[in-house]
């Protein structure tokens, strides 16, 4: 398990599944919001890319984030479209709402950015999220990543287009603050 200041990162479990797919997935605006396509339903026991591990794909690295005192379920992580050429890598995360707020964002962007600058031996880190995405803007930006530009009406979520933010950290920049 990598562990942060509050949060494990670990391998997914089977019976986090159900949680992850009631509390982030089944909900049609996080869904919405989360993914880069259309929100649907996905019968339970269906082996749901999003969730279900295949650990023979090397270019993503999913984890289920789990508070180090309790050791509660309260998210997932995820390092994906790793390019091991250009030596980079992309982040992304959901909290359970009812985990929200309580800095769990910054602590796993920061795990992830160990993962991916010291285990991995990655060179840049990108973020992409929707503009009004706070938390996720807060947690990178806490985290040393850098605005580097705006995809302007890039995201068709739930009935308008709405901005991303594009962020990257380089791994020169994440070690200079340590």
């Amino acid at each position: 398990m990598l562990k942060g200041g509050k949060v494990g990162l670990r391998a997914r479990h089977e019976d986090d599944i159900p949680v992850l797919r009631a509390e982030l997935y089944d909900d049609v605006v996080n869904g919405s919001r989360a993914e880069a396509r259309p929100w649907r339903p996905i019968t339970p026991g269906t082996k749901d890319p999003r969730l279900v591990v295949d650990d023979t794909v090397e270019s993503v690295v999913p984890f289920s984030v789990v508070d180090l005192d309790s050791g509660e379920l309260v998210g997932t992580a995820t390092l994906w479209g790793i390019d091991t050429h250009h030596r980079s890598a992309h982040i992304g995360l959901g909290l359970l709402p009812s985990c929200r707020g309580k800095g769990y964002g910054t602590d796993v962007v920061a795990v992830l950015c160990h993962y991916g600058f010291v285990v991995r031996g990655l060179r840049r880190l990108q973020i992409e999220t929707l503009a009004d995405n706070h938390g996720m803007l807060r947690a990178a930006e806490n985290n040393g990543f850098v605005r580097e530009g705006v995809l302007r009406s890039s995201a068709w979520v739930l009935g308008e287009f709405l901005d991303e933010v594009i962020l990257g950290l380089l791994a020169q920049e994440w070690k200079d603050r340590a």
